[in-house]
């Protein structure tokens, strides 16, 4: 029962950390230093190891290191995502927002 539910764990990590993995790929260089969020280099290297051993440990179905990447996925996805979001610069904003 517990296997499965780590198995879950580890497969919502994966999925999550891949996502913030290709964001940070997407984003531009610039956005990241115009918010003071770091570099563009060391969140794809967060993001791209937390993938690496979430896949990992959903194919061997253990993982040690899954915590430590859940944790920069979270604060990538929670702080970093948003704030450089908005300092890209969306060209598709109309005078009342998006269109």
């Amino acid at each position: 029962m517990f296997y499965w539910i780590w198995q879950l764990v580890y497969l919502v990590t994966f999925v999550a950390s891949l996502y913030a993995f290709i964001e940070a790929l997407r984003t531009p260089p610039q956005a990241f230093e115009v918010m003071d969020k770091q570099t563009k280099k060391l969140w794809v290297i967060l993001t791209g190891v937390a993938s690496g051993v979430s896949l990992l440990a959903v194919l061997t179905g253990t993982g040690m290191f899954v915590i430590l990447g859940l944790v920069a996925t979270l604060i990538f996805l929670l702080d970093v995502r948003p704030a450089v979001k908005g300092a890209g610069g969306n060209r598709n904003s109309g005078p009342y927002g998006p269109w």
